[in-house]
Parts: C-alpha cells; sequence; structure tokens
C-alpha cells in the first residue's frame, strides 16, 4: 500500500516525519533510483527506498495493539488480588505486551499495549507530554467547575499545564491534559467540585479511539505507528 515516504521512514524508525521531510527536500532519498520530494508516496512492497543509498530497514516485527479497555480491569499483566487484567483481554494476540501507561480499574477507554521496551520507555519517560484526551461524566456545578478546571492547578504540590476542558453534551466534559499524574482528571474534578461517574480515553497524541468495540482490540496501522514513533521522539528527546 502506498504511504507518504516521511510516514514510512518514521515507521521504519528512520526519522521522526519532520526529521524525514529535511531528508527529502535534500534529496538524501530516492525510489527506485530517482530522487524523491516531500508529499512523494511509495510501496514499500514494490517500490525500492534507499536513504543516503540504503535500502529502507524492514519493518520491525513488533507488537503495538490499541485496546479499548472496559471498566473493572486492572491495567497490569497479572494480579495479586485476583482481578480480571488486561493481559487476559489480549492473550491473542500471539505476542508477550505490555501497557504503556495505565488507566485506573473503574476508568476505560484507549490503551497502548505492546512488546517494544525502547518505544515504552520514550512514551513513559517524565519528558513526553503528548496530548491526552478524556470524556468525563460528572455531576456537579459545571458553571463554576469549568473555569476552575481551565485555571492554574497543583498536584501534589507540582503545576499542571492548563487543561482544556469543553462540554461535550449535558453532564459530559472533554478534558485533555498532557501529563499522566495518577489519576489526574478524577482528582482535578475533585478539585472543581464535580463528583465523576465515568471516565473514558479518547485520544492520545494523534490516535484515537474510534469505534472501537469495549472489551476489543486492534494492530495499529503502519501509519498510527508513525504518529506514535513521533510523538515519542519529539517529545520524549
Amino acid at each position: 500500500m502506498e504511504q507518504r515516504l516521511q510516514k514510512l521512514l518514521s515507521a521504519r524508525g528512520v526519522a521522526s516525519r519532520r526529521t524525514a521531510e529535511a531528508y527529502l527536500a535534500a534529496g538524501r532519498v530516492t525510489v527506485n533510483g530517482r530522487p524523491a520530494q516531500v508529499g512523494d508516496k511509495a510501496d514499500p512492497e514494490r517500490d525500492e527506498i534507499r536513504v543516503d543509498g540504503r535500502l529502507l530497514p524492514p519493518l520491525e516485527r513488533r507488537t503495538y495493539l490499541m485496546l479499548n479497555k472496559p471498566r473493572g480491569y486492572v491495567t497490569t499483566l497479572s494480579d495479586e488480588k485476583g482481578r480480571k487484567t488486561v493481559a487476559q483481554l489480549v492473550s491473542g494476540c500471539g505476542a508477550r505486551v505490555w501497557p504503556v501507561g495505565r488507566l485506573d480499574l473503574d476508568s476505560e477507554g484507549l490503551l497502548l499495549l505492546t512488546d517494544d521496551g525502547g518505544l515504552t520507555q520514550k512514551l513513559l519517560h517524565p519528558s513526553h507530554e503528548v496530548e491526552k484526551e478524556y470524556h468525563v461524566w460528572v455531576e456537579g456545578d459545571l458553571e463554576r467547575a469549568i473555569p476552575i478546571l481551565r485555571g492554574p492547578m497543583t498536584l501534589d504540590g507540582v503545576p499542571l499545564h492548563p487543561a482544556r476542558v469543553q462540554p461535550v453534551k449535558a453532564g459530559v466534559l472533554s478534558v485533555v491534559i498532557h501529563e499522566g499524574r495518577n489519576r489526574q482528571v478524577r482528582r482535578m474534578c475533585a478539585i472543581a467540585g464535580l463528583k465523576v461517574t465515568r471516565l473514558r480515553r479518547v485520544r492520545e497524541g494523534g490516535l484515537t479511539l474510534g469505534n472501537l468495540p469495549v472489551g476489543r482490540w486492534r494492530v495499529l496501522t503502519e501509519g498510527e505507528l508513525a504518529q506514535l514513533l513521533d510523538d515519542s521522539t519529539e517529545n520524549g528527546k
């Protein structure tokens, strides 16, 4: 399948998309012997793609999954209390994967799992502040609470980046944060005087949950993997 070259280079671990665009602009990338330009597409199964004269490396055979985590599952591979784990939900994926980040027992939505240790470390690095969007069902005075949620806040004495908060429908807020502190959105809502009755993560960086059914998983597309690698490179340093 044809894809933009900057996405291909990123997915194959050559460079972030931004750096790949610079490679293309500098004439360092060729397709079937001809210099390629930013925006050009190629099919890695059909075309010969080279960077500085070297063939594009094959896609690393790692596993990258997106799970729509249900409530009532812990984000661990095993649990000493005998609770249901996300590992049980992805047991048929053919690889031993682990969760990247966490969603607490009562939260649901987008959760990434992989067997790529290097990428996991980058994504969990403290400097990795990719946006995370949650839909939050709440009870309380929204007119009073929203300005508090949008304003300066601290947790455990640490200042937070200002959150982007918008009503989605009656009693439901979209909350976009950068950090991933323990139960952050729930604690922010408590400070603002709101009771959270349901919380679902719907986006992480450029990856969206879409219509993936609750409790189901799917493999990330090569384009989504490129986006994930970009996020880890540009934010994780």
